[in-house]
């Protein structure tokens, strides 16, 4: 890591997912800990890298789409994570200056970077809560959330890579729809989610490797993912595998297309609420 020296309330007995994360990402904000067990799951899922990147590449498309063609100027991004340059605000704030990020997320690891994701245009505004999405209600009601988002006009709610961590047990449904509520019409929900559907033996290899090292997971299906966008509507190409949805050119770069749907193992979907 590049601070050897970890923040007070980092756990660095056992990998997180954050950082494994950030591992998969190239990024170095992470112990040798959480570098041994993401190896291990490269190991036994070498697409690993390509489906971190591709989430993120995700989460910049969707993000520029609703900022570009649905007027969105708010957005609530939890799970956020290790800030990995371009943040979600620098890629809203580059279409339109004025927009305004809540950054939520419950690992005292990206408090710590928590500089990085203040950066805004004057005319914008950031902010992070450290919060955890199992608690909708008090992620909503923290007084840093209403400072900066007007949840009177519609917000996105950015998902990237974490409903794969609330497990049924935690009832993602009930968290899911909270949020919503919350939420005006014209709202948008943008998320992306690992799947074991292209190939159910490796992605239970995965599971049981994070489920070992304490973080419970659960891959869903795509009907699965299809479930959490009941009673939106879907923007175009519906629930699909992550670099397939609204690639950058009509038919998105030459290492794009060479992605195979199980190197990637991600639906991705960006709904409207009504």
């Amino acid at each position: 890591m590049s601070d050897t020296r970890p923040a007070r309330g980092i756990d660095t007995s056992r990998p997180h997912s954050a950082r494994m994360y950030d591992y998969y990402l190239g990024g170095k904000d992470h112990f040798d800990i959480d570098k041994q067990a993401a190896e291990t799951v490269a190991a036994v899922y070498p697409g690993i890298f390509v489906c971190a990147r591709e989430n993120r590449a995700f989460m910049h498309r969707a993000t520029r789409v609703l900022a570009q063609e649905h007027g969105i100027r708010q957005w609530l991004d939890i799970g956020t994570g290790i800030p990995t340059e371009p943040n979600l605000h620098q890629v809203a704030q580059s279409v339109v200056p004025e927009a305004r990020v809540v950054y939520a997320d419950n690992d005292p690891l990206v408090l710590k970077y928590a500089e990085r994701l203040m950066r805004s245009t004057p005319q914008g505004r950031t902010t992070y809560i450290e919060a955890d999405v199992n608690d909708p209600d008090a992620l909503l009601n923290a007084p840093e959330l209403s400072e900066v988002l007007d949840l009177s006009r519609p917000v996105a709610l950015s998902l990237n890579a974490l409903m794969h961590f609330v497990t049924d047990a935690q009832d993602p449904h009930r968290i899911l729809g909270r949020l919503l509520d919350a939420l005006p019409s014209g709202s948008a929900l943008a998320l992306s989610h690992c799947t074991p559907d292209f190939d159910p033996a490796t992605w239970q290899k995965v599971t049981d490797i994070y489920t070992s090292a304490g973080t419970p997971v659960q891959f869903r299906s795509r009907d699965d993912v299809a479930s959490f966008f009941d009673g939106l509507t879907l923007l175009d190409p519906g629930v699909t595998v992550g670099h397939r949805w609204r690639p950058d050119a009509p038919d998105g770069d030459e290492a794009r297309r060479a992605l195979t749907d199980a190197e990637v193992s991600l639906w991705t979907a960006v709904g409207i609420k009504p």
